[in-house]
């Protein structure tokens, strides 16, 4: 499957240890991991301001992601007018990558539900619907 995982999942998983640090090893041994440019690009200034990471750390976290994940350059128009303009383009671009699902705690991207392009799920919808298919 294909999981696109968003700016705070992901930071979360890299700056502290919890179900976004499990998710983020279970779509990495599991699954396809998809990340958007603009993903990339809210992640470096997430691991720096909030996590106070030192830039050599988050350039080797990118050059990471970049080599294990399909990254996205392009978005797909979203229209959504609950969406600002950030969070459409972060779901364009993993609807560009073609992902199965977007994981995201946000929950105005969650309340989308049937409006959403793809499946949008919170960390923990995601670790069980996993889950329960083992």
């Amino acid at each position: 499957m294909r999981v696109a995982l968003d700016t705070n999942v992901l930071a979360s998983a890299i700056g502290t240890r919890g179900l976004c640090t499990d998710v983020m090893r279970l779509v990495l041994l599991e699954h396809e991991l998809v990340i958007g440019e603009r993903v990339l690009e809210e992640l470096r200034r997430n691991l720096s301001k909030k996590f106070r990471l030192p830039a050599d750390l988050i350039d080797e976290t990118e050059v990471l992601l970049r080599a294990q994940a399909i990254v996205s350059t392009t978005a797909a128009v979203v229209k959504a007018t609950t969406l600002d303009a950030a969070d459409a383009r972060v779901l364009g671009e993993a609807v560009a990558a073609e992902a199965d699902v977007f994981v995201t705690g946000d929950l105005e991207l969650q309340e989308l539900g049937e409006r959403a392009p793809l499946p949008i799920l919170s960390p923990r919808q995601f670790w069980e619907l996993v889950h329960r298919g083992r």
